[in-house]
């Protein structure tokens, strides 16, 4: 999804990763939700690099995921899918209420009233395969799944090369995933 983020990096990677693992389509969907008051939307708001702190910090979207997930609805009726899978994750992360396993159940219950593939008897199910894995834990699933980290990114202000920052909260928590995996990490990190 283009949502009007800071960087096409993600974006760049996601074509990358989607082609490497084969799959049988990718689309970049473009949506407008800049400015929006977010540090990932809205260039007027600094995104924070004194580290991790309580509360839902300035890189919150406001409803992003559930604008993201309703699209991915949306696709998921037309096709006949059944499952939608999001990467979402609430053990180290900064805090959005729409990373919680709580949120997930709660969209999955809207899917399965909003829908005419659900009031026919084909239910919906919202999966998180990582929103309970602490980082480390997602580090070596991907490492075991042979995800090439280098190619993924996290960091919230890559440069135009997309190499992460290395201190917004994004790279501070997948840095400390890899130092937790015991992997090296083999992110791409902007010269300071």
């Amino acid at each position: 999804m283009d949502y009007g983020q800071r960087h096409g990096a993600e974006l760049e990677a996601a074509k990358k990763i989607a082609a490497r693992h084969g799959a049988a389509e990718h689309r970049i969907l473009r949506i407008e939700l800049a400015p929006g008051g977010s540090a990932l939307t809205d260039r007027a708001v600094e995104v924070p690099t004194a580290g991790v702190k309580a509360g839902i910090p300035v890189t919150y979207v406001p409803a992003r995921n559930t604008i993201l997930l309703a699209l991915a609805l949306g696709w998921a009726e037309a096709l006949g899918a059944q499952h939608i899978f999001v990467g979402a994750n609430a053990v180290d992360y900064s805090g959005y209420p729409d990373c919680r396993p709580e949120y997930l159940r709660a969209f999955e219950a809207l899917a399965n009233l909003a829908t005419k593939a659900a009031v026919e008897g084909r239910r919906i199910e919202v999966r998180g395969p990582l929103v309970d894995l602490p980082k480390a834990a997602i580090v070596r699933l991907a490492a075991e799944l042979g995800v090439d980290a280098a190619e993924t990114v996290s960091c919230y202000q890559c440069d135009p090369e997309g190499r992460a920052c290395g201190l917004c909260d994004a790279c501070r928590i997948r840095r400390a995933g890899f130092e937790a995996a015991g992997l090296a990490d083999p992110t791409r990190y902007q010269p300071r």
